[in-house]
């Protein structure tokens, strides 16, 4: 049988991509707390509190293939600002 080989791309190393969701969440927050006038750590607990986030960190939804941006957009219609 043919030996699977391990990925030697560091940027899929499970601990990069921790740092990487980290830094676009941290964004994300930093894009929401402008729009909805809060603290950034406002912003950031009810990131962290919403489906979005869910959704973002659930690699079955797809969410995490769009941009920060499109991200914040969706956390604004899922609380029901525009």
């Amino acid at each position: 049988m043919m030996e699977q080989k391990k990925s030697t791309d560091p940027v899929k190393s499970p601990i990069i991509q921790e740092i990487i969701m980290s830094n676009r969440i941290g964004a994300i927050c930093a894009e929401l707390a402008k729009r909805l006038n809060v603290e950034p750590t406002m912003a950031l607990e009810m990131f962290y509190e919403s489906q979005t986030c869910a959704d973002l960190h659930d690699r079955r939804t797809r969410l995490h293939l769009y941009s920060d941006l499109y991200v914040a957009d969706e956390f604004m219609r899922e609380i029901g600002v525009k």
